[in-house]
């Protein structure tokens, strides 16, 4: 059974750092989706007779690190569903890119039409038909010798957005082929990595806080002592 690095968990909500191999729902590529081991998990810690509910609540990309939320019951799942539409879930990625953006922080507005035959989205600076407006904000938080650690707080959930974004303004991020980086990580992943979501919870009405460690890797490693430092 895939080991689950679980984040946070009560009777409502469990929330896991995800792998970047690791698919959150099932696809063409047949392999057992991060929801079927969550099920699992929980069928085996509460020795569940049956069928276990599990509600996906969002998805991140495979090649992508980080925070997955899933509702354990489907009270739960409604309540977050409309807090993702209502954008009352917030959001931090960090992402780790090749070169440095022009200005150390700022908010990147562009319009995105999906090809969904190659799975890729391109980002035009004016509104297009049939084009969906993308928004976030960036900060540099920590450069290396090669490389620029970027904090995003996206405000918009568009397809492949984060990378798309970044690289249409020239920071594609490490190891994505599919937006412009040269080439590929070794375990197929990219570093971007959803680092951290905020919200009220959707039955106790408590706030809460979740934060992911970044993949135990070289340069993530870095970056963490960096800010840590």
């Amino acid at each position: 059974m895939n080991k689950l690095e679980i984040l946070y968990e009560d009777n409502h909500i469990i929330a896991i750092n995800k792998k970047p191999s690791d698919i959150v729902q099932g696809d063409k590529t047949g392999d057992t989706p991060l929801s079927d081991f969550v099920k699992q998990y929980i069928k085996q810690k509460y020795k569940k007779p049956g069928d276990v509910f599990i509600g996906t609540v969002h998805r991140i990309d495979r090649p992508v690190s980080g925070i997955v939320l899933f509702a354990k019951t489907s009270k739960a799942l409604t309540r977050l569903n409309q807090m993702f539409q209502g954008k009352e879930i917030q959001k931090t990625y960090w992402a780790v890119v090749k070169n440095k953006p022009q200005s150390s922080s700022g908010k990147l507005i562009h319009y995105l039409i999906k090809n969904e035959a190659k799975n890729i989205s391109k980002a035009f600076d004016k509104e297009m038909k049939g084009a969906l407006r993308a928004e976030l904000d960036y900060k540099l938080i920590a450069s290396s010798d090669n490389y620029y650690l970027l904090e995003i707080k996206p405000h918009t959930g568009r397809h492949h957005q984060i990378r798309v974004q970044l690289s249409k303004i020239g920071c594609p991020i490490k190891g994505d082929l599919k937006y412009g980086f040269n080439r590929s990580n070794k375990d197929a992943s990219i570093h971007l990595h959803a680092r951290k979501v905020e919200f009220i919870h959707p039955v106790k009405k408590e706030p809460v806080i979740i934060i992911a460690p970044p993949p135990n890797e070289v340069l993530w490693n870095e970056f963490l002592k960096m800010i840590s430092g």
